[in-house]
């Protein structure tokens, strides 16, 4: 199926959201003791990007876009498991609870690294996991794992049609990363938003609020976590924590 000219363009007009993703960074936890995780994702990132030999399902950022209703229904199996584990029904998942869900899930990770990556995902810094930082979480210790190869890991506890979903949206990030660097920067994002017939090509504002939507700390480069939240925010699963918190 063809990619309809303005695809691009109808949903950068329905997600303008800049404001809304760099707002909710505007603080920040000391970088040094994040990263070792930084780094980790990056090399592994790099492992991966090396092992596909250059070969991708994605041809334009059009392609992703018209991906996004399959990753939706994919990532609310992860909203049925975070509504298991909040006890408390507060729309957050605190330490304890992410240590259960980690034992009675079974996941082959320390507390330690439990610790690390629930403050990792903690980006608001409220001492609890919310609906999005969940999903960045799971997602993280799936994609840290060697999810190629059978084992008692995330990839046990997760239904097929959701290991598929964290495996395309790996593939997104791999797609941007035109380099292999495991990082993105602007100039290859820029250019694999355009990688489309010039009847597809979206205005350079919005090739660049697509940008700083990832780059919180306007560094120019942006990691795994960063383009998570972001894509997160894109696909529209806000709208599904927003419900969960009305709901209780």
């Amino acid at each position: 199926m063809k990619d309809s000219p303005g695809t691009f363009r109808h949903y950068a007009d329905l997600k303008l959201l800049s404001g809304k993703v760099v707002g909710m960074f505007c603080c920040h936890k000391p970088q040094s003791k994040y990263e070792r995780l930084d780094r980790k994702l990056e090399k592994r990132m790099i492992e991966i990007k090396k092992s596909a030999s250059g070969q991708s399902n994605f041809r334009s950022i059009n392609s992703i876009i018209m991906k996004f209703p399959q990753f939706k229904e994919g990532l609310k199996e992860i909203r049925d498991i975070f509504r298991q584990y909040d006890e408390d029904n507060n729309a957050t998942i605190e330490r304890e609870e992410l240590k259960k869900c980690s034992q009675e899930l079974q996941l082959t990770i320390r507390e330690e690294e439990i610790d690390d990556l629930f403050y990792y995902c903690d980006i608001n810094e409220n001492e609890g996991i919310q609906l999005n930082e969940f999903i960045v979480l799971l997602c993280l210790i799936y994609f840290l794992t060697d999810y190629s190869i059978p084992s008692h890991t995330a990839s046990d506890i997760l239904s097929p049609q959701l290991q598929a979903t964290f495996n395309i949206i790996i593939e997104a990030f791999l797609f941007l990363d035109k380099k292999g660097k495991g990082k993105l920067n602007r100039k290859d994002v820029v250019q694999a938003l355009n990688e489309a017939s010039s009847l597809e090509r979206s205005p350079s504002h919005v090739t660049h609020t697509r940008f700083k939507e990832m780059d919180w700390n306007r560094k120019g480069k942006v990691g795994f976590r960063e383009f998570l939240f972001a894509f997160i925010d894109w696909v529209g699963m806000d709208s599904d924590d927003e419900a969960i918190e009305i709901e209780n």
